[in-house]
């Protein structure tokens, strides 16, 4: 091939192949620019949102990466480059991985969710999965709680996120429930005034909604007093523990008794 037979096939690919390639190189940078629009508006309206701070930048990568791997094929698809196979080879594999990464991507998709629709937040003390704790972290993949003995529990956030919880942090009130009992022969209208004098000094119970102490039972060997109060939430188990203490001590210096199971035996003298 003589030198003018190889500036012929050189002026030929370049006006078949120049064009696409110029073309392909514009729509590459629009997109590129494009792109960094969308991912900034993206990280604004997130920011609006209150979307968690560690989301943002699994979300603008993922979101990234998914643009710019739509753009390259696109870019290849206009030079002439046969795509299908690829994205069939692409897809294939993101099965594969999606398949071998099930539990990882699902505990993912869960910590988005968490993050996205806050059911708790940082300090919320909860019951979830068979634990319960006080929520140190939430991560991605994992929540870490911290236990009363200062125990650390991790949860994988896909079990979490589809679960069943108890929130206790929720809201800034909770009810208190006592359960007390008195013996049968005591008298029951000291009894809930006693009562009542214990709540009334505990400055902790809120007057409103106001205390409520009601016979609830006659049982085998008490009768029952069931007391509800209203607390803040953070006094919640200052409040029930003081009372039961109260109580005991209380009820002895009123001449109140407090049973314990008993049975009683009759013997039949047969004549």
């Amino acid at each position: 091939m003589d030198a003018n037979e190889i500036m012929d096939s050189a002026t030929e690919i370049a006006l078949v192949y120049g064009p696409k390639l110029i073309a392909a190189i514009v729509v590459w940078i629009i997109g590129s620019w494009i792109i960094k629009l969308v991912l900034s508006g993206l990280n604004k309206l997130m920011t609006k949102s209150n979307v968690d701070a560690s989301l943002k930048p699994f979300l603008n990568s993922l979101i990234g990466m998914i643009l710019k791997v739509m753009l390259g094929i696109s870019v290849l698809g206009m030079l002439g480059i046969e795509m299908t196979s690829f994205v069939a080879i692409l897809a294939a594999a993101g099965l594969a991985v999606g398949m071998a990464l099930s539990g990882t991507l699902q505990n993912f998709a869960g910590g988005v969710m968490i993050l996205l629709f806050k059911p708790f937040k940082v300090g919320d003390f909860i019951d979830a999965q068979g634990h319960a704790g006080t929520v140190r972290e939430i991560q991605i993949f994992n929540t870490i709680l911290k236990t009363g003995d200062n125990k650390t529990i991790i949860l994988p956030n896909g079990g979490l996120s589809t679960g069943s919880m108890t929130n206790f942090s929720t809201e800034e009130k909770r009810r208190v429930d006592w359960t007390i009992g008195i013996a049968y022969g005591d008298d029951v209208d000291k009894a809930r005034a006693v009562i009542k004098q214990m709540c009334d000094a505990d400055a902790r119970i809120l007057k409103d909604p106001e205390v409520v102490i009601v016979v609830s039972a006659l049982a085998d060997s008490s009768v029952n007093f069931t007391v509800r109060a209203w607390v803040q939430a953070p006094d919640y188990w200052g409040v029930f523990f003081a009372m039961n203490e109260n109580v005991y001590k209380t009820f002895a210096n009123e001449g109140l008794s407090i049973p314990f199971p008993q049975m009683d035996v009759h013997v039949h003298k047969q004549g």
